[in-house]
């Protein structure tokens, strides 16, 4: 699920009806119920 992307990001896909988590390839394929999300991938704290 993460991006390969530099900057920090990861993007998870959820049913937009239930708003269970699901996978990107899934979401593709079902464009009308579910939402990309994009969210700032966490810090580990030192």
């Amino acid at each position: 699920m993460s991006d390969k992307k530099k900057g920090g990001t990861i993007k998870r896909a959820r049913e937009a009806d239930t708003g269970r988590y699901t996978t990107l390839d899934e979401a593709k394929k079902h464009p009308k119920t579910t939402v990309v999300e994009t969210d700032k991938k966490p810090t580990k704290k030192k």
